[in-house]
């Protein structure tokens, strides 16, 4: 039974973090690496999604063309994976050419089976940049959150889908502009006609497992958030945009001139001409994984784009008419950071890539602690404290101590040799003395590695790894109730039945693990005297030894000197974490704040015989109150130190009366006195704004001030 199982292209206009990897590459690669142990037929697709207009706009606001942007990230993606051991099959790009052609050929399809509609709408244009705005080039209040930041297509604070219209006080992106309504055609997916298949499709909302055996539901939040949006009721969406960066259309369909592809219409056929690109590399036959009565599909991604891979891309392959829907769309939800959510232009995130030259050599500890906290079902967090603690007193406690243990009495005892042993033997099970047996525990750890595989086919995976923790925490119980270190002297036999026992469970560990630690199952192996694990069929074997107690490592099998698979963390080490964290979050707002600044235009030059007429005295404010009717304005009395004036300003929103009395001024002295609301004003108070719009008295300094000086 082939599968074909993907993660959500990352957009290529900014580096990955540890959110992205819990919610769509990690679980994929337990799933995957998973199914290659159990011998099944299974490519592993992704790669970078390309176009779309943030990388356009990222291009314009570094100086820089749209194809350095995704050249650059797309490097960094693969060198990210590739160092957290995300293992695909393929890792494509939606800019090369057979992307390209293989998106043009599935809308060219489309087209020819009348799937789409064409309709001259209303759409946003930005004036400044001369052109026509696409859902990402927009922003604006979304209309059922009040968030203030969504996008035209979608608002990522709740998670509703949108359109560019629906957004209240919009603004490009582009400029930061309003943007005015004009006439344009595109062709557009009528989604509201599809709801009868589509209901159908997510009622069934089940996938057997590899066997056939019980159904499996879907997540429950991933059926009920597409539900919603059929219960909302769907609305036509167009699958073209006025872009210049993206997919053609086939120039021969009419209308054609100037359009793209949608972007969330390109970047899901990612998966197809990915596929396609590994069987080209491969000499396998693509279609038998789309398109094959028997091909699983299955979808890893975050629950933002649940509506694209449950609503949006199963309607385009129904209607394409040759491919099989997804299976299931295990999607996650999103993981926090030290009680914030993610965010990228907060800076408040941990980078795949800085954590990777800070950490070289613990990629499986941040895998292990993003796994235990993975946001399956709900939102998590990550933190580093958290992420320390699971280091020394899991993996450095428990699995790694139970090896070290293990592989170090066999080299003390028996010279780094398995030992022989007697299988009728009985050991110590538990505190209260109570017997066990080689047996007795191998067919324990036969039903442990059972649920362990049945957590990872529910897709439950921090049940499955606390599944092979408790098979750690077995072994190293074994050891204290039997305490070898004391029976070597009296009943040596026992030790043998108990180390040999060790040895075998440390062997079906190496390969459990595997999934969720492939680093670490490396070096168990390693330690064993064992290959390297290839993925292929070895849960299998695994499973059929199991079931006739038979060894994994045969007596008289030699293994090497025990080392640490683990070591602990320092504080030190931490500290430094948490205070790069908060560093890089005070600098992206010092940033921000300087780039939010903005500057009122220069007036029109004056003379300086112009400025010259102007006559500034320092004074004293001696009295003020409020102006009736006037929200603004203030009365001021100010003793320039030869008379006394009454000044009218309008400092009301910033200034009480009362705090103002004694103030130091300087006042222009010799403007035309004016009435404002009857009052005459007998000059002007100079007042300077600071950034964040406060207005603030300006002084010349204290030595001046005596009443009347000149100010020069």
């Amino acid at each position: 039974m082939p599968y074909l199982v993907t993660s959500a292209l990352p957009y290529a206009n900014g580096p990955l973090h540890i959110g992205h990897l819990a919610g769509a590459y990690l679980p994929a690669d337990i799933y995957v690496r998973y199914l290659r142990l159990q011998a099944e037929d299974v490519v592993y697709v992704c790669g970078s999604d390309e176009h779309g207009a943030a990388i356009t706009t990222r291009a314009k606001k570094e100086g820089t063309t749209p194809q350095a942007i995704i050249d650059k990230y797309h490097e960094q993606f693969k060198r990210a994976f590739e160092g957290m051991g995300i293992s695909f099959d393929v890792y494509h790009r939606t800019s090369s050419r057979l992307h390209h052609e293989v998106s043009q050929d599935f809308f060219r399809t489309l087209y020819e089976r009348g799937a789409f509609e064409q309709h001259t709408e209303q759409q946003y244009y930005d004036v400044a940049a001369e052109q026509f705005l696409a859902d990402r080039y927009i922003t604006g209040t979304c209309p059922k959150c009040g968030y203030e930041e969504a996008y035209g297509d979608q608002c990522e604070n709740c998670g509703s889908t949108l359109n560019p219209t629906d957004l209240i006080n919009p603004r490009s992106t582009l400029s930061g502009a309003e943007p005015e309504l004009r006439e344009t055609t595109h062709f557009y997916l009528p989604l509201n006609e599809h709801e009868t298949m589509l209901r159908a499709y997510l009622q069934e909302g089940k996938v057997h497992d590899r066997n056939h055996h019980e159904p499996s539901t879907w997540k429950n939040h991933v059926l009920g958030q597409s539900r919603s949006w059929l219960d909302d009721g769907l609305q036509p969406r167009a699958m073209t945009r006025d872009l210049t960066w993206g997919v053609d259309v086939p120039q021969e369909i009419p209308g054609s001139t100037g359009k793209k592809l949608y972007v969330w219409l390109d970047a899901p056929i990612g998966y197809i001409s990915a596929t396609q690109h590994w069987a080209e590399q491969h000499g396998k036959n693509w279609e038998q994984y789309w398109k094959g009565e028997d091909a699983n599909i299955i979808h890893f991604i975050g629950k933002d784009n649940i509506v694209f891979h449950c609503i949006i891309f199963p309607t385009i392959l129904h209607l394409h008419g040759d491919y099989n829907l997804p299976k299931n769309v295990p999607a996650n939800q999103f993981m926090n950071l030290e009680g914030r959510k993610i965010s990228t232009s907060k800076n408040w995130a941990v980078w795949v890539l800085d954590y990777l030259a800070d950490f070289p050599e613990r990629v499986d500890e941040l895998r292990y602690n993003m796994i235990k906290n993975m946001p399956e079902q709900r939102d998590s967090e990550f933190t580093w404290r958290n992420y320390q603690e699971t280091t020394n007193n899991e993996l450095v406690a428990n699995l790694g101590n139970v090896v070290q243990r293990v592989m170090t009495l066999v080299n003390k005892y028996y010279e780094g040799v398995v030992p022989d042993f007697e299988r009728q033997l009985i050991i110590r099970g538990d505190a209260d003395g109570n017997p066990t047996s080689y047996t007795l525990e191998m067919q324990r750890l036969q039903k442990d590695v059972q649920q362990v595989a049945d957590s990872i086919e529910q897709y439950d995976y921090r049940g499955a790894l606390q599944r092979v923790m408790d098979i750690a925490s077995r072994g190293n119980q074994l050891i204290q109730f039997n305490e070898p270190w004391k029976g070597i002297k009296t009943e040596p036999e026992r030790v043998a039945v108990l180390l040999n026992f060790g040895v075998q469970q440390a062997a079906a560990l190496a390969i459990v693990i595997r999934p969720f630690l492939p680093g670490t199952s490396d070096k168990l192996q390693a330690m064993l005297g064992l290959p390297p694990l290839r993925e292929t069929g070895e849960w299998v074997a695994l499973n059929a030894s199991l079931k006739l107690g038979n060894p994994l490592v045969p007596t008289g099998h030699g293994v090497n000197t025990p080392t640490h698979l683990f070591t602990r963390l320092k504080d030190a080490d931490i500290d430094a974490q948490v205070e790069k964290l908060n560093a890089g979050m005070a600098s992206a707002a010092a940033e921000s704040a300087v780039a939010d600044i903005s500057y009122e235009p220069l007036r029109d030059t004056a003379s300086f015989e112009d400025f010259v007429k102007l006559d500034f005295r320092t004074g004293v404010i001696t009295a003020a109150e409020k102006m009736k009717k006037a929200k603004k304005l203030l009365q001021l009395t100010v003793d320039l130190g030869f008379e006394s004036r009454t000044v009218v300003s309008g400092i009301a929103e910033h200034y009480s009366p009362d705090e103002i009395i004694g103030q130091q001024v300087v006042v222009v002295a010799n403007l035309a006195p004016r009435k404002l609301r009857g009052v005459e004003s007998q000059g002007m108070i100079l007042m300077a704004e600071n950034s964040e719009g406060q207005l603030v008295f300006v002084q010349p300094s204290e030595a001046q001030f005596g009443g009347g000086y000149v100010v020069r």
